[in-house]
């Protein structure tokens, strides 16, 4: 059985993007061989990667147009994308995941041999946390302060214990933070 892996970039005060939609300059400040050497083994360990739809459209813009190991790997890997409204999906490998997610996520780890990962995605992680069927966080912080833009974590009445699997200083100043999520299950 897979694991489902979220991994995003977040400012230490809490926004993964901008005031702007894909307004993602920060990620520049801890982008560098260590976390280019993450994305890749993070590919090589991947069974597929799921997107909210708009993530994925963004993603699919951008991968498509670029090349080297890393666009190689986005746009050769299997993709799902979570959507009630899109009916078609054009980057390569790419499905349509509607109706019960969470059934559908968890049907795709207890088949894989491999791990999912999600990237981004806030208002998808939201609800993939609050069902329990997130298995590891992996969360890049920047070393700065962002102060408005559009929050990782959504609010939620729900508590979700971590625990601490993992710390990764990075020269640039960033850390990566692995967290075990506590109540995750199939």
């Amino acid at each position: 059985m897979g694991k489902l892996i979220v991994w995003n970039i977040a400012s230490v005060d809490g926004y993964f993007e901008g005031t702007e939609p894909w307004d993602l300059s920060m990620h520049e400040t801890v982008w560098g061989d260590e976390l280019e050497a993450l994305s890749i083994a993070q590919q090589e360990d991947a069974e597929g990667l799921i997107f909210g739809r708009r993530t994925y459209e963004g993603m699919a813009a951008h991968w498509t147009r670029q090349t080297g190991t890393i666009a190689d790997a986005m746009n050769s890997l299997p993709k799902y994308v979570v959507s009630d409204t899109l009916t078609e999906a054009d980057w390569n490998n790419t499905k349509i995941i509607s109706g019960d997610i969470v059934s559908a996520i968890a049907d795709l780890k207890r088949a894989a041999t491999r791990n999912f990962y999600v990237f981004g995605s806030a208002d998808l992680l939201s609800t993939l946390l609050a069902a329990g069927i997130v298995d590891e966080y992996r969360l890049g912080i920047a070393p700065l302060l962002l102060g408005r833009g559009n929050l990782l974590f959504k609010p939620s009445d729900e508590r979700i214990d971590l625990k601490l699997l993992k710390s990764q200083p990075l020269m640039n100043g960033g850390i990566v933070l692995y967290y075990g999520v506590e109540n995750a299950s199939a």
